[in-house]
């Protein structure tokens, strides 16, 4: 209700109690259990139309509104899970427990890589300017059950983008080369005694870090794209590791054919003083990521690559802590909350689903973590997904 989901009538209820009737006997976190009184909050922030299709956006989202007609934004999302690890665990891979493969390894292993010199699922993390953010585990880009070869690899933001990419001192390509080659024979071996699948993983990670000590730096050189591109990206596209600078990464990515490409930005949990904190994040995420959009679309690869923005659940319309005059908190919200789509075969310039006058419960339209998984893997089938 602060970025997508404009409830004008909440100004009249700012202040008040969250009627009974509203929120039912549904569950809070321990957060807000113990507090007397549910406060709404209506949004600070005013929301403007843009585009042909009338896509109400908020002030804090000036360049999505540039973007309009390609989204596709789907406000009745829910989920099963209230806290964020069994949130974003579920979100990731169906299931609210740890060890299942993620969408991307699923993908990786369904349809294969298009390229044999860069890993077929990539994954980038950045620090927002928020609040500080929630751990993110390597198993929620896993490949659980499937082999190791289809986990995704992540990008570090300094130094080598992969551990240990780079040859150490004193070694040379070629000795590199001899000593993967002794390695491999024995791999081999082993292999044809035992039977291991994870043997011939093995080899074909070895082989592929090889090939990406030459395709990897090329990829991470942004001293070819031109300064317009640069540019349009915002200030941080010139910064590794920030999310402009993912985002322009990831459209490099998407140009080479990499299957699956995930971003995580983190410091979204604000649980108090959400204007100040949802201001920097999207000055962090707002112009990159329309910036992708439409880099995407000027070189002929948004109709091919899908392009999913989301998060784990949504936040109450009932303030956590107290309610200021110009400040609140939001609490975790798993009935309701907004994801959007571009490209890859989505209908842009549409909005999907519907909530009631308190983007509190769904009355239009809702779509399961499930749901929009099955809508990503039908998509992505024919595309790249970012």
């Amino acid at each position: 209700m602060d970025l997508f989901d404009y409830k004008p009538r909440l100004q009249d209820m700012h202040g008040k109690e969250l009627p009974d009737s509203v929120r039912g006997d549904q569950r809070v976190t321990t957060m807000t259990a113990g507090q007397e009184s549910l406060p709404v909050a209506s949004s600070l922030f005013k929301f403007h139309q843009h585009g042909a299709s009338g896509l109400w956006l908020s002030e804090l989202l000036p360049h999505h509104g540039e973007i309009a007609d390609d989204l596709c934004v789907i406000r009745s999302v829910y989920t099963d899970a209230i806290n964020h690890d069994p949130a974003i665990t579920y979100f990731q891979t169906g299931f609210q427990r740890a060890g299942q493969p993620s969408m991307g390894a699923w993908l990786s292993y369904g349809l294969g890589s298009e390229n044999e010199d860069l890993p077929g699922f990539v994954v980038m993390v950045s620090q927002g300017s928020g609040r500080g953010g929630q751990p993110l585990y390597n198993r929620l880009w896993g490949s659980g059950f499937l082999p190791s070869r289809h986990q995704g690899v992540k990008f570090r933001p300094s130094g080598d983008p992969v551990l240990y990419l780079s040859n150490p001192p004193g070694m040379s390509s070629d000795t590199r080369r001899r000593i993967l080659d002794d390695v491999r024979a024995l791999n081999r071996m082993k292999q044809e005694d035992f039977g291991d699948p994870d043997i011939a993983t093995r080899i074909a990670q070895y082989e592929l870090a090889y090939r990406m000590q030459m395709s990897v730096p090329e990829l991470t050189d942004l001293s070819t794209e031109p300064a317009p591109i640069l540019d349009m990206y915002g200030p941080d596209a010139r910064k590794p590791g920030t999310f402009a600078g993912n985002c322009l990464l990831a459209r490099r990515l998407a140009e080479k054919s990499v299957r699956f490409i995930e971003l995580f930005h983190r410091g979204w949990d604000q649980h108090k003083r959400l204007p100040s904190q949802i201001c920097r994040q999207c000055a962090d995420t707002d112009q990159p990521a329309a910036a992708l959009i439409k880099d995407l679309k000027q070189r002929g690869l948004l109709d091919e690559t899908l392009v999913v923005w989301g998060g784990e659940f949504g936040r109450t319309v009932y303030c956590q802590g107290t309610l200021g005059p110009d400040d609140y908190g939001r609490d975790h919200h798993p009935r309701c909350f907004t994801v959007w789509m571009a490209g890859g075969g989505i209908r842009g310039g549409m909005t999907y689903g519907k909530t009631d006058d308190f983007s509190y419960n769904i009355v239009e339209n809702p779509v399961s973590v499930h749901d929009l998984h099955a809508t990503i893997l039908h998509s992505s089938a024919s595309t790249t997904s970012a």
